[in-house]
């Protein structure tokens, strides 16, 4: 098992990253959090695979535990799904010492995390993620949220985990479309922060899927340890998102999650999106950060090799793209505040990106 430390001005809590973490999540939390009640927030997907074996664990440790299944996907991150589970919460007899255990993908630990923030004016949050996705990046920084019609993650708070534990071993069981959006978020924080681990990706990118599955479990651990110091070294500087600093996590982002709305929230994954917001991203590096057409062509090249979507459909309303952006939250005070990448493993956040540089990058997917 790899142990690593995420530090913010005002929190600190470990990572814990192995095979096999799930049978002693029970003895894990009780390093942290004295025996009590909690409850475990978990999807229709994941809660029939691994929901049991968590509870029995937490019961050997004394915790007694409540599962509270929401339907999968990005419906379900919703204020009324928030209020419902903590109505839930409230009738199982959940109080201010208790504490909630986020099971599932990153929509779970987002949903999980803003519950734990509100319920009883705030209690602990245990993140344990079940993609990569969630491994890498989601999981770490304390953004806690949920969707409006109007956007994405618009209602939301600040609120650490007090511990994440990857178990490895469940990476074995996603479909290969699933490995594949964790490597969006990789791939972008190879692009803002690690120009050798881009290197590498790009060497071993034709059969890096198909070994993903079959490689040891220490280079599945110290994949993830690697991505979670890349965001954890980030948050650190900037642990709610003032500065500047943080921003840097969402090259890609402002154009994927008006992707994502664009499509309903249907048929495409927060990875799909994010590639396709990355490569106009890159469009839009060209224009106003210097970015080569070279490392530009690499950028989509590695996404293409990881089966993520480089091109939006021929006919795709692009008009609902643009009508999305407006909402974004890194468009402040009418200034839009946009990534762009220098070169890659190096990225600002720059004020001098127009709609019209956006529009342009977006027409072109």
């Amino acid at each position: 098992m790899i142990s690593t430390e995420v530090r913010t001005s005002g929190h600190s809590y470990r990572v814990l990253i192995g095979p096999g973490l799930l049978e002693s999540v029970g003895d894990a939390i009780k390093e942290k959090l004295a025996p009590s009640p909690c409850a475990i927030i978990s999807d229709t997907n994941v809660a029939p695979l691994f929901a049991r074996k968590i509870q029995k664990s937490l019961a050997s440790a004394g915790f007694e535990s409540a599962l509270i299944t929401v339907p999968a996907g990005e419906n379900s991150k919703t204020l009324a799904q928030a209020g419902a589970v903590c109505e839930e919460m409230l009738r199982t007899g959940l109080n201010r010492q208790s504490f909630v255990i986020g099971l599932g993908g990153g929509m779970i630990g987002d949903l999980s995390g803003f519950v734990a923030a509100i319920f009883q004016r705030g209690i602990p949050h245990v993140q344990i993620p079940t993609t990569l996705l969630a491994m890498v990046d989601s999981s770490i920084g304390g953004k806690t949220g949920v969707n409006t019609s109007a956007g994405k993650n618009l209602l939301g708070v600040f609120h650490q985990p007090v511990l994440v534990i990857d178990d490895v071993e469940i990476l074995k069981t996603l479909p290969r479309r699933e490995l594949s959006q964790g490597f969006a978020e990789i791939i972008k924080h190879a692009i803002i922060a690690d120009a050798e681990m881009f290197r590498e990706l790009t060497q071993t990118a034709d059969s890096k899927l198909d070994r993903l599955k079959q490689s040891s479990f220490a280079e599945l651990a110290t994949l993830i340890q690697r991505n979670v110091q890349i965001k954890s070294r980030i948050v650190a500087k900037d642990e709610v998102d003032r500065t500047g600093e943080r921003a840097l996590l969402n090259f890609g982002h402002t154009i994927g999650h008006a992707i994502e709305r664009a499509f309903d929230y249907q048929r495409i994954s927060h990875g799909e999106a994010v590639s396709l917001g990355m490569v106009a991203a890159c469009e839009v590096s060209i224009k106003k950060a210097g970015l080569s057409q070279n490392q530009r062509d690499a950028i989509v090249d590695l996404l293409g090799k990881f089966q993520l979507p480089t091109k939006l459909p021929a006919n795709f309303p692009r008009q609902r793209i643009f009508h999305a952006l407006k909402f974004d939250k890194k468009f402040e005070s009418g200034e839009i505040r946009f990534v762009v990448a220098l070169k890659i493993g190096s990225a600002n956040l720059s004020s001098d990106v127009t709609l019209e540089d956006i529009r342009a990058a977006v027409e072109a997917l």
